[in-house]
């Protein structure tokens, strides 16, 4: 039996919500500095009167635009080696090591920035299906390539990559709202399966 499993990130996988996280490593004063001014926006997010899209871009570009792609996969890199295997969920490491890698393909599909979470897929040697970060001239716009990967946008990324590849059985992994199409997309599907 062919199998495609698809795993949500943060929250799913990990304890933590790893935009804040990655944020902080790459730059504590600066973090802590753009945090606060973004407070007001954070409290319209959560009474639902922002965009959850323009947030996120507003609160990643304050910190990384104009920063190197070279340097940002350096710091990238270095926040894997701290924080794996910790950041993880022990039921989510576990399922993973004993995946039958010889009918399973397995992607992550993340809202969360893809230069970040790109060291995890790699150690898991999954696809990764995640929000695309802009270089210009190696340099971040602080920008993103085409939508945030949330909610409807994450089937639309699965559907792109999958293209003519058939399985008997898709299922999906996930802990919020943002996973529910992702949900309805597979045959079988876990919420907040590890915790």
């Amino acid at each position: 039996m062919k199998k495609l499993y698809l795993f949500d990130f943060d929250g799913t996988l990990t304890h933590k919500d790893t935009m804040f996280l990655f944020l902080k490593f790459y730059n504590p004063a600066k973090y802590s500095f753009q945090f606060l001014k973004h407070v007001p926006l954070f409290v319209l997010l959560k009474l639902k009167l922002a965009s959850a899209e323009a947030v996120k871009k507003s609160f990643i570009s304050s910190i990384l635009k104009g920063e190197s792609k070279y340097q940002i996969e350096k710091k990238a890199k270095l926040f894997f080696e701290e924080n794996y295997p910790s950041l993880f969920r022990e039921n989510a490491l576990d399922f993973i090591n004993n995946i039958n890698r010889e009918n399973t393909e397995s992607y992550i599909v993340s809202a969360s920035l893809d230069i970040w979470v790109k060291p995890f897929a790699e150690k898991f040697d999954m696809t990764l299906l995640a929000t695309k970060a802009e270089f210009k001239d190696d340099i971040f716009t602080g920008k993103f390539i085409g939508k945030n990967c949330n909610k409807d946008e994450k089937v639309c990324r699965i559907e792109a990559e999958l293209g003519d590849k058939k399985f008997d059985k898709i299922i999906a992994f996930g802990d919020t709202s943002g996973d529910k199409p992702m949900f309805k997309f597979a045959n079988e599907s876990h919420y907040r399966f590890f915790h």
